[in-house]
């Protein structure tokens, strides 16, 4: 093992460690006095399984074998969520077939951010996934289950389903995907019709035909965005099948691999002798593991604030501070677009999550011992699905790269360090992902143009008042301020002004996530403007630098002068598209490198172990 994933993971659990018992007291508590059907009334068991078949009715009375909830986002509004509208009817033949049951325990609202981009409802985006959260426990509250399914791909579903499922720790769990779609239009492609559209060079009605073709069919968009950063850390945390993540709808493997998920998850239910509860498979490593894999493919880094509130669920306290450590020693040894010019599709095909796993593994990079959650560890889950006569196999991942510019070995990576790093300086902490951004663009330095609103960038490039070099400071877009949207509507403007020549950079307290591309951004800037982070006080002018090198975020402005300023008013939140629910999600939100989550009170001394918050801990680090 690498000394500092050692003691990255070390210093998880010790700073963890009050928390972390605290949680399992919880979850042994309900183990050890069984919250499950054998214990309720005849009248609440009756209405648990009123609605079903009168065979399934005896089996579920008999307790003697396992019935399995099914938490579901399925709607058919989402290309990567619709392919789930058949999957409970599935998953409940393969479970009769083998003398068990299931029922779809609840449902949970899924948004799809592509649809929200630069509109109104994007404002409701980052709040949904702890609605999803509360949803789930809400789903799985009736105690008529001895394990669970999730069906859930996509941004803010994944972690809210999971932070719901761990508390329901003394549960198995297994997440059960479908896949992305085919692929269609290069990513490539689709960005040059963006910009072309952005500088009024092809109308909408050409814009919307590249984006029909790139995304045209079930399943989830093939650019490594969120969605498919969540199917990875799944798999690194030993939450799905191995291998299973990255194989298209309406496949047979793919139905092999639903209808195997659902005998997993059965054989390893409470009702067995095997039992193997989500709460022993979640631990510091399988944080670790996450982060590793997510830093090597390239990830999302909205997954920055979900594993941090995942973590805090599981009763782990992860921070910034960690995934900068791991990326200065993990490489990146995936080039999948907005890193490169291969889809998921073209991932999977170059040997997908079991060679880059094995890979990281025998790099002494992820903990290869991590128990995952269909029995065994980790090391031992690097396989590949196949179909043999028409029957699920597994065979050992290759280990060696069948496309070498898409993943690439350890030794040989494309860049030694992780895509993600932390900034640090007089306007706070932020993140940004390097592994689009090319090394020259890495270090800028230019005049700010201050704008607290999307629109206002359109504005300002369409006057020809960005035709310079310039870094967009995009202010009150953070938790509190209006839900933290995510700003890929600057992101055509910005990537013109860059080919054009001129040094160009986004910083902003908003969000980016797995888009995030060839022009540099710090995000997710902590403390934000709408809690008096100094990035409110930054005006038109004032020259900023950002050096990923350094590790620096700083506006050349002194400590005084920048505190003397007056502080602006945050822009009120609308009520309008639903936002007005949200009021009170908007007042208690933690900052961003707490997770951006209303579920956990902030963290304070008495939490730790070590007798001070992770954010001080986080904060020393470059104060000092």
């Amino acid at each position: 093992m690498h000394p500092d994933v050692h003691r990255v993971t070390q210093d998880i659990a010790a700073r963890s460690r009050v928390l972390r018992d605290q949680y399992q007291r919880d979850i042994d508590a309900m183990a050890s006095q069984p919250v499950n059907r054998s214990q309720l009334s005849c009248g609440n068991l009756a209405h648990g399984f009123a609605s079903c078949a009168a065979d399934d009715k005896s089996v579920i009375k008999l307790m003697g074998s396992a019935n399995v909830g099914i938490v579901t986002a399925y709607n058919d509004m989402l290309s990567a969520h619709a392919p789930y509208a058949d999957y409970p009817g599935q998953i409940k033949n393969a479970l009769r077939a083998i003398g068990c049951t299931a029922q779809v325990a609840g449902g949970v609202p899924a948004m799809c951010d592509g649809v929200t981009q630069g509109q109104p409802g994007m404002e409701l985006s980052l709040f949904s996934r702890d609605v999803i959260a509360q949803a789930t426990a809400v789903s799985l509250s009736h105690h008529m289950f001895d394990a669970v399914l999730m069906l859930g791909i996509c941004d803010k579903i994944v972690p809210g389903l999971l932070m719901g499922a761990l508390q329901f720790g003394h549960l198995p769990t297994l997440f059960v995907p479908a896949g992305p779609m085919t692929s269609g239009l290069s990513n490539k492609e689709k960005v040059r019709v963006r910009q072309l559209y952005a500088e009024g060079k092809v109308d909408r009605a050409a814009l919307l035909e590249a984006e029909m073709a790139s995304y045209h069919s079930q399943g989830t968009c093939t650019f490594y965005g969120t969605a498919n950063s969540n199917q990875m850390i799944l798999e690194a945390m030993g939450l799905q099948l191995p291998g299973s993540s990255f194989v298209n709808p309406d496949t047979p493997l793919r139905d092999a691999l639903t209808v195997a998920a659902a005998e997993h998850v059965a054989k390893m239910a409470r009702t067995t002798h095997q039992s193997l509860p989500l709460a022993d498979v979640i631990d510091e490593r399988s944080f670790v593991n996450a982060i590793i894999a997510l830093l090597a493919s390239g990830g999302s880094t909205n997954l920055c604030i979900h594993l941090v509130a995942i973590a805090r669920a599981s009763g782990l306290v992860i921070t910034w501070s960690d995934f900068d450590a791991l990326s200065r020693i993990t490489p990146l040894m995936a080039k999948v677009y907005p890193n490169g010019s291969a889809d998921i599709n073209h991932f999977q095909a170059a040997g997908g999550t079991g060679l880059l796993f094995g890979e990281l593994i025998n790099a002494g990079l992820m903990h290869g011992n991590a128990t995952v959650c269909f029995g065994g560890t980790l090391e031992k889950a690097c396989l590949d699905p196949f179909l043999d006569e028409g029957s699920l196999r597994w065979r050992a991942a290759t280990d060696e790269s069948l496309d070498l510019d898409v993943i690439r070995p350890a030794n040989d990576a494309f860049h030694p360090e992780g895509g993600i790093r932390l900034l640090q300086g007089n306007l706070g902490r932020s993140l940004i992902k390097t592994s689009a951004v090319a090394a020259e663009q890495q270090c800028i330095t230019a005049p700010a143009v201050v704008i607290s609103d999307q629109a206002e960038l359109k504005a300002l490039f369409e006057r020809g008042e960005l035709d310079r070099d310039c870094v967009v400071v995009a202010r009150f877009q953070g938790p509190a301020a209006n839900g933290m949207p995510e700003l890929h509507q600057l992101m055509p403007i910005l990537g013109v002004l860059q080919d054009r020549g001129h040094a160009i950079a986004l910083v902003t307290d908003g969000r980016l996530s797995g888009a995030s591309g060839k022009v540099p951004a710090a995000i997710h800037v902590t403390p934000e403007a709408a809690k008096g982070g100094a990035i409110g006080r930054i005006q038109d002018g004032d020259v900023i630098s950002l050096d990923v090198a350094a590790g620096e975020l700083c506006v050349a402005v002194d400590e005084q002068t920048l505190a003397n300023r007056q502080h602006p008013d945050t822009p009120m939140a609308r009520n309008t598209v639903g936002r007005g629910l949200f009021k009170f999600s908007r007042e208690v939100v933690t900052d961003a490198e707490s997770g951006g989550c209303t579920l956990f009170e902030p963290l304070v001394m008495d939490d730790l172990s070590q007798g001070q918050s992770a954010r001080n801990v986080a904060y020393e680090h470059w104060a000092s």
